[in-house]
């Protein structure tokens, strides 16, 4: 692993693409910005872990289960919520949500425990 100091406004290049900023140092906690470009998905590693988990559970029950499926695509979207169980549901809407589209690719900008 490589560790880098950085003091607040200063930034971090990965490649030519991707840049991370320290926005911001309150006690034990920084604050990064990150520009990259909208083809790279940044989560925290907690949202990646469940989308993970998620993305098998969903490939598990569709292939072991066609019935599944096909009650799930005849239900339409607004039955698909409501069928699935409420972290689901959450991670499927927040699937949904985009970083605005900025020159140069989208902006993200998260609280990392330090």
């Amino acid at each position: 692993m490589l560790v880098l100091s950085r003091l607040r406004d200063e930034t971090i290049m990965i490649g030519d693409d991707i840049q991370i900023t320290v926005v911001d140092i309150r006690g034990d906690k920084v604050r990064l910005g990150i520009s990259a470009p909208t083809r790279i998905a940044v989560h925290r590693k907690e949202v990646y872990e469940s989308i993970k988990t998620e993305n098998a559970k969903a490939a598990a029950t569709a292939g072991s289960d066609p019935d599944v499926l096909r009650q799930t695509f005849s239900l339409g979207p607004a039955r698909v919520r409501k069928a699935l169980p409420p972290r689901a549901a959450g991670l499927a809407q927040a699937a949904r949500i985009r970083a605005p589209d900025t020159p140069g690719g989208a902006s993200y900008a998260g609280a990392v425990s330090a």
